[in-house]
């Protein structure tokens, strides 16, 4: 039997759930930078609005799989930023799938692109000619980011989160020792006392975790 009475309780439960968890897991879910946090939303929102008209769902059984998928969601997150291979298995990185006008085969297979959707992503992007191409990169949530022929470079972390990225050292053609020699030079001995640090120019913009 509907009542509404139960629908109006769960609905209030459900935003409160909603709410809670923005704040604790942080508003970058509600603008989402990779492909997991959209199925966070996308199932959250279903859980909560396939339950809300089914009076069979009792409103404690309700609360428990909300608390379930909110400490899911809380884990992940926490193992996301803390736990590179976990971080890197879950959301996966920038990939480059044109490097000076030629088009990189085998990492559009690993971003599984096909031909036909990396075509359409140049197109959108403006792209009609590969040679007018310095860079083209797959970002973690599948848009494509276009550096052309005489622009500047496209700046990524080398150290995110305390954790050192390998593939974009590799992409400038450094190693571990040369970043952490520089690191040594500028006062840090240890790489997780680094929030954030971006190479450009041949020079260093590094964020520390005490810096406010």
């Amino acid at each position: 039997m509907f009542v509404y009475s139960d629908v109006f309780i769960k609905l209030v439960v459900g935003f409160l759930f909603m709410t809670v968890l923005i704040n604790f897991s942080g508003k970058g879910n509600l603008a989402p930078t990779s492909a997991i946090d959209q199925v966070q939303n996308y199932v959250l929102g279903g859980i909560v609005g396939g339950v809300i008209y089914n009076s069979a769902v009792t409103l404690l059984q309700f609360v428990l799989v909300l608390l379930i998928w909110s400490l899911l969601i809380l884990v992940t997150r926490y193992l996301k930023i803390h736990v590179r291979v976990i971080g890197k298995f879950i959301d996966g990185g920038p990939i480059t799938v044109v490097r000076d006008g030629k088009l990189l085969v085998h990492n559009c297979l690993k971003a599984n692109l096909s031909a036909k959707e990396i075509d359409f992503k140049l197109r959108t992007a403006g792209v009609y000619q590969l040679d007018d191409v310095k860079r083209a990169i797959v970002e973690q949530n599948g848009s494509l980011t276009v550096l052309r022929q005489g622009d500047g470079s496209i700046r990524y972390p080398i150290i995110v989160d305390g954790q050192i990225d390998q593939d974009v050292l590799e992409l400038m053609n450094h190693d571990e020792t040369w970043l952490l020699d520089q690191l040594s030079q500028r006062g840090i001995k240890n790489v997780r006392d680094v929030y954030m640090a971006k190479y450009e120019n041949h020079q260093f913009e590094i964020t520390r975790y005490t810096e406010s």
